[in-house]
């Protein structure tokens, strides 16, 4: 059976392997064989509530085995799966139930009182499946999902232009944008990394990330895609590194991928040596800078394994990579790569000429078909983030401009320079800086704000946030976080606030941004 969309990769791993360990949690398994039938009951009881093809389905969970029975049987059953961030606001995440439209979401007993909140929210929220509340018409618990009968089941026939998920980000106006990938974009990207990264069958695959940030869709669907065993590292692991490395060592990872600073701080645990980690053959990483120091050192620590720098933005998946076959000096940074596959790209000056030469600075535009349809509602910022190329034969190219600055060295490899608007990464997340100063502009007793990133170590970056108070007013910056964390997800609250007298403005009157940062790095 050929793979056509993202839905068939369980099918097809199931004929070939139904035994086979799909996906682990903690001290549980789940086989192919089991996957492909509790996704087909999940999908089943979809279309017998209305759910129809092109509907949006939320998940609201941690890391765990229910969360890959929700990605596939919602897909099978013809819509797009949401990621909802559990941890995020309630406020947030009924903007993003209403903005998708989203009558139903997927969950766990575990964040029962969070979605029973939801489902009271003014939202078009209706019917909450992995929980029973005392509102029983509208909630379906796993057993009893696990108890359909799918014998005679007619598949939804999907498209691999089909819209297969969406994910939200920050967006620059404050309010998150969504991304829509179709089932083509998911799986060619799925397809194009199983194959440079060589996956196998006998792979093992350590799932760091949360389902909502788009580092997930590698064990989501290349390690499925490829027959190997994909490990979902529980939440709590993720905080405690000597715990982390013990679990790389039961389960024998093959393949690592997850943010630099995951495994800055399996380094700095000191215990790395205790491990036997030599299953490790790929470490991937991507999403920020890794500081070279602590790279040098971990490539020492494994020298057995390969560590590849990954980059691309979520509207496109991956689409660079960098094989690091030796330590990094310490005075320049490691490349982003060369584009892979079929990929196309092309750096452009701010007149949208392309830049040939080596060393020019200009905005990366990424032509591939891991790329998003566009944004979810967003018409006209989908337009916006779109370059297009007419060519010589009237046909019409089209490439994502990234909006990150790169320049090409003299192995013809791309480096990334910086950005060309205020968007950064954090912790492997894009984060608007604009959205914390909108936010935080929201509070009443707030006249103006300013945001930004700065060193607080070695290893370590922090949002700093600057607060110019109305007259007359006080509050403290403990207040002023609990405040942010009402309004915005744990990792895009600032971990630094100041409130300041006055800003550095520039001649136009505006906030200097430059002048700021420094500023803030004397205090």
């Amino acid at each position: 059976m050929s793979t056509t969309t993202l839905v068939d990769i369980i099918s097809n791993s199931s004929d070939k392997s139904p035994h086979k360990a799909a996906f682990r949690f903690e001290q549980e398994a789940i086989s192919y064989r089991e996957l492909e039938v509790k996704t087909t009951q999940l999908a089943k009881y979809l279309g017998s509530v209305g759910v129809q093809k092109g509907d949006r389905v939320g998940i609201f969970m941690n890391r765990c085995l229910e969360s890959v029975i929700a990605v596939y049987g919602i897909m099978k059953a013809g819509a797009a799966y949401v990621p909802l961030d559990a941890n995020a606001p309630h406020a947030r995440t009924v903007f993003l139930l209403n903005d998708a439209n989203i009558k139903i979401v997927v969950g766990t007993e575990t964040f029962s009182k969070k979605l029973q909140k939801l489902l009271e929210a003014q939202s078009p929220l209706e019917r909450l499946i992995g929980v029973q509340l005392k509102v029983t018409y509208q909630t379906t618990p796993w057993e009893e999902i696990y108890q359909v009968e799918i014998k005679g089941f007619k598949p939804i026939l999907i498209a691999e232009e089909d819209v297969a998920y969406i994910m939200y980000t920050s967006g620059s106006t404050g309010l998150p944008k969504g991304i829509v990938h179709s089932h083509k974009s998911g799986l060619t990207y799925a397809g194009l990394s199983a194959q440079l990264f060589k996956v196998s069958p006998e792979d093992r695959v350590g799932n760091h990330a949360p389902l909502h940030f788009d580092i997930s869709t590698f064990g989501y669907f290349t390690a499925p895609l490829a027959g190997a065993t994909t490990i979902i590292i529980p939440e709590a692991h993720t905080k405690l590194p000597v715990s982390m490395l013990a679990l790389m060592e039961k389960e024998k990872l093959s393949i690592w991928y997850s943010v630099p600073l995951a495994l800055i701080q399996l380094h700095l645990c000191g215990l790395i040596s205790e491990y036997n980690l030599t299953s490790l053959r790929c470490v991937l990483f991507g999403g920020e800078n890794f500081t070279l120091k602590y790279l040098r050192a971990l490539m020492q620590e494994w020298p057995h394994a390969k560590f590849y720098n990954i980059y691309g933005p979520a509207e496109v998946n991956q689409c660079t990579h960098y094989l690091i076959d030796e330590l990094p000096p310490l005075d320049k940074p490691v490349p982003i790569g060369k584009v892979w596959g079929a990929n196309e790209y092309k750096i452009l000056n701010e007149n949208d000429q392309e830049l040939r030469g080596i060393g020019q600075v200009g905005e990366l535009v990424v032509k591939t078909d891991t790329m998003m349809i566009g944004y979810w509602n967003n018409p006209e910022l989908t337009k916006k983030s779109f370059y297009l190329e007419n060519t010589s034969s009237n046909k019409t190219k089209k490439y994502f401009r990234t909006g990150d600055l790169v320049k090409r060295n003299l192995t013809n490899d791309l480096v990334f320079v910086g950005r060309n608007d205020r968007q950064v990464k954090f912790r492997g997340y894009r984060v608007e800086l604009d959205e914390i100063e909108t936010v935080l502009e929201r509070h009443n007793l707030i006249k103006k704000a300013a945001v930004c990133l700065v060193n607080s170590s070695p290893s370590d970056t922090v949002i700093f946030a600057g607060i110019q108070l109305e007259k007359t007013t006080m509050i403290s910056p403990n207040a002023l976080k609990l405040y942010c964390k009402l309004h915005l997800p744990p990792y895009m609250v600032p971990q630094k606030i100041e409130i300041m007298k006055e800003f550095p403005k520039t001649s136009s009157g505006k906030i200097d941004l430059l002048a700021f940062k420094n500023k803030i790095k004397a205090i």
